[in-house]
Parts: C-alpha cells; sequence; structure tokens
C-alpha cells in the first residue's frame, strides 16, 4: 500500500495558489484513477483506491501546510507502513519553473510542510515529487509569493506540470521511484508559443 500526500492550505482563499499545486496534482491523481477523495479523518480528507495492482490513499491534509506532519503520523500511526511507502507531492521554489523533480528521501529544504513531516516522523526517508511554481522577485516576501496566484501564461505550463508530476506518481506506484526519477527528472518541459 501506498500512501499519496498532496500539500496545500485547505479552503477556497488558497485555490489555485502556487503553493497548493500538491492538492492539484492530488486532484488530477484522483480524477484519472476514479478515486474518491471525500472521507474525513487523520485530520485529512482522503480517499481509497488502486493505481495498477497497488492499493493506494490520496491524502490532503487539513492542518494547513505548516502542520502536513501532523495529519500524516496519525495515518502513519493508523496504518503501520513502511516511511517508503509515502509518496508527499510538494511544490518548490528552488527547481527551474514548471519541472519536476522525483527525490527518494532528503531535506525539507527552505519547505515548512516537509519541514512538518520530516519533524512529526522523525525521518526524510519518503519520496517527494516536487514542483518548480518559480522564484519571487527579490523584494517580495516568501509568504506572498507561494500564497499567490499563477499568471494565465503560467498556468497553462504549470497545467502541464501537474499532469507529469501524476504521471510520475503513477510510476512510482506502479513501478519504483527509480524509473520515475530516470523517466521523469531529466525533462524540462518546452516553452511553448
Amino acid at each position: 500500500m501506498f500512501v499519496i500526500v498532496g500539500l496545500g492550505n485547505p479552503g477556497k482563499n488558497y485555490s489555485n495558489t502556487r503553493h497548493n499545486v500538491g492538492f492539484d496534482t492530488l486532484d488530477l491523481l484522483a480524477y484519472r484513477n476514479n478515486i474518491k477523495v471525500n472521507k474525513t479523518k487523520f485530520k485529512s480528507l482522503y480517499g481509497e483506491g488502486v493505481i495498477g495492482d497497488e492499493k493506494v490513499i490520496l491524502l490532503k491534509p487539513q492542518t494547513y501546510m505548516n502542520n502536513s506532519g501532523i495529519a500524516v503520523l496519525d495515518l502513519y500511526n493508523f496504518y503501520k507502513l513502511p516511511i517508503e511507502n509515502i509518496i508527499v507531492i510538494v511544490d518548490d521554489i528552488d527547481i527551474d519553473f514548471a519541472t519536476i523533480r522525483v527525490k527518494a528521501k532528503g531535506s525539507a529544504g527552505s519547505h515548512n510542510g516537509l519541514k512538518s513531516i520530516i519533524y512529526q516522523l522523525q525521518s526524510d526517508n519518503f519520496t517527494r515529487v516536487k514542483i518548480g511554481i518559480g522564484d519571487k522577485k527579490e523584494s517580495q516576501d516568501l509568504a506572498d509569493f507561494v500564497l499567490s496566484k499563477f499568471s494565465k501564461d503560467e498556468r497553462e505550463k504549470i497545467d502541464a506540470s501537474i499532469e507529469r508530476a501524476a504521471l510520475a506518481v503513477e510510476t512510482i506506484v506502479k513501478d519504483n521511484v527509480n524509473k520515475a526519477m530516470n523517466e521523469f527528472n531529466s525533462k524540462r518541459i518546452q516553452a511553448q508559443d
């Protein structure tokens, strides 16, 4: 069994913001795999289903980004699954805009949602699928930037990245993380004219 966690903030105010690409990717995965994410438990919205031959749980923490780890720990304690079977989909300001990066483990960098998960699980040994959301302007506050919405042009590129991130998650579940890293980390989205 795999647990797929999309990070974001609940509520209409945060919908379609840069910080919520994890939620957006989870919604696409739910749609593509006919999984309804409409149950409430683990301080989250969640749904159960199958990707390939694997049972999966899709999880959208409702704890707000900075406390995402509380929801992930609740589910981890309930199912006692290996930490390696947790996949976290997250926005990233440190990789090129609209690219995705699959990592088997690693530090949180500057991301408070990942920091919270690592702190709560006492481990960084979970897979991440990161989506580059761009870089803030020099004078811009980081919180203001990640909570901003994409321009129309950016949105088209991000939607393509969200689709690639969903494919990467499906590859991790059906095959393995190494295949996903080989397939998705080297490719860049070409800007469309």
